[in-house]
């Protein structure tokens, strides 16, 4: 059994590929079959120490990007993805494997195509609100499509809609559930001091850290914080919270974080009372599956416009509130932050609604549309 994954662009589109293939594993040992090759089609490998962990192989296909705005790049990138098309044609013939699942993003196109015209078998999933282009794209020729928001059907002509199915968005298993021994140890936290955790994607957000820097004083008077940064700001954010802070004696509550490792992010979210988040597809579903009230903050529109759609459906589940980034200053992410804390109740329902929303066997549902697809196409 050969299976093919492909998607690109974004962790977004990368991750939950991890998460359904561990499922493959788990499934694929439990009903005892015979282990499927698996391998990855896309423009970059991203992690490459989660393929190798998942025995997948990596094959490079070029994708150029679609962007919605003008750029002389798009010029290039249309031959580019021509280009890509061909050689993904060649690749998945030489495999031709029994399905090909894909992620979205526009590194998923060539493969999806190829797919379409060597007549193997499609399963797709998308992970927005807002379906992206390849999913659509996908739509006439996949056999079945997941989503991660009930919103999403709307986009869906009636005709397809019987092959859509309402999911959710896959996590990684080592991060589905958070860390709730150890968490004050590992990050050297005060106990009976609530925990802010804020995430602003791996490569961090400078209007969300240059918030919390103007905020930090009067937010360590009451929280501990601990605050992913981003490997390219961590620096300058360490050195300016240095002098903010001073000879504050609650200096020692702030965290910094350049990245925070997975181990790191398990103890994080097992210690945190309240999540303050962008609204990437996989961080709002990491946040869900652990059960956790959040102030989600998205990208502004006109940068991406899933993160605005994704923090709006979300929110409409009762489990976030939304703060979008041109009104978010430090007086007022203050006051929601306070609101929160002395109204216990609305958060503890901000995190059942969370724990409602998310669907902790999306990628195991998804594993076995794959396999059930797979198996079928082999024989």
């Amino acid at each position: 059994m050969k299976i093919v994954f492909t998607g690109g662009g974004t962790g977004g589109h990368f991750y939950p590929v991890i998460a359904v293939a561990e499922a493959i594993h788990e499934i694929v040992k439990e009903k005892k079959l015979l282990d499927p090759q698996l391998y990855f089609f896309g423009p970059t490998a991203f992690d490459e120490r989660a393929l190798y962990e998942n025995n997948i192989t990596f094959v490079q296909t070029p994708a150029g990007k679609m962007r919605r705005y003008f750029s002389i790049l798009n010029f290039f990138d249309f031959f580019k993805t021509g280009w890509g098309i061909l050689q993904t044609t060649l690749a998945l013939y030489q495999i031709f494997p029994d399905v090909v699942f894909s992620k979205g993003g526009y590194g998923s196109v060539p493969t999806l195509l190829a797919a379409k015209w060597l007549r193997i078998p499609v399963i797709a999933h998308d992970s927005d609100a807002v379906p992206g282009r390849a999913t659509i794209l996908a739509l006439p020729f996949a056999k079945q499509i997941g989503i991660s928001y009930e919103e999403a059907y709307d986009y869906f002509p009636e005709k397809f809609r019987p092959k859509v199915a309402l999911v959710g968005n896959p996590v990684r298993t080592e991060l589905k559930n958070p860390a709730r021994e150890g968490a004050q140890e590992f990050l050297e936290l005060e106990r009976n001091v609530p925990v802010l955790l804020f995430l602003g994607g791996s490569l961090g957000a400078e209007k969300l850290n240059n918030t919390i820097l103007e905020a930090l004083p009067e937010l360590i008077d009451h929280f501990q914080v601990i605050h992913q940064a981003g490997q390219v700001h961590i620096k300058s954010v360490a050195e300016t919270a240095h002098v903010i802070l001073g000879k504050n004696e609650k200096r020692y509550r702030y965290k910094p974080y350049g990245y925070l490792s997975t181990l790191a992010l398990k103890m994080a979210a097992g210690a945190t009372d309240l999540v303050i988040t962008r609204a990437g597809s996989g961080s709002i579903a990491e946040v869900a599956s652990w059960k956790k009230a959040s102030i989600l903050i998205p990208i502004p529109e006109e940068v991406s416009r899933d993160q605005r759609s994704n923090a709006f459906a979300y929110a409409r589940s009762g489990a976030a509130i939304v703060m979008e980034q041109q009104n978010l200053t430090p007086h007022l992410l203050l006051a929601e932050i306070e609101r929160l804390f002395t109204n216990p109740k609305a958060r503890n329902d901000m995190a059942e609604a969370a724990g409602k929303f998310a669907k902790p066997d999306s990628a195991k549902a998804i594993a076995q549309i794959i396999l059930d697809t797979a198996l079928e196409h082999e024989n």
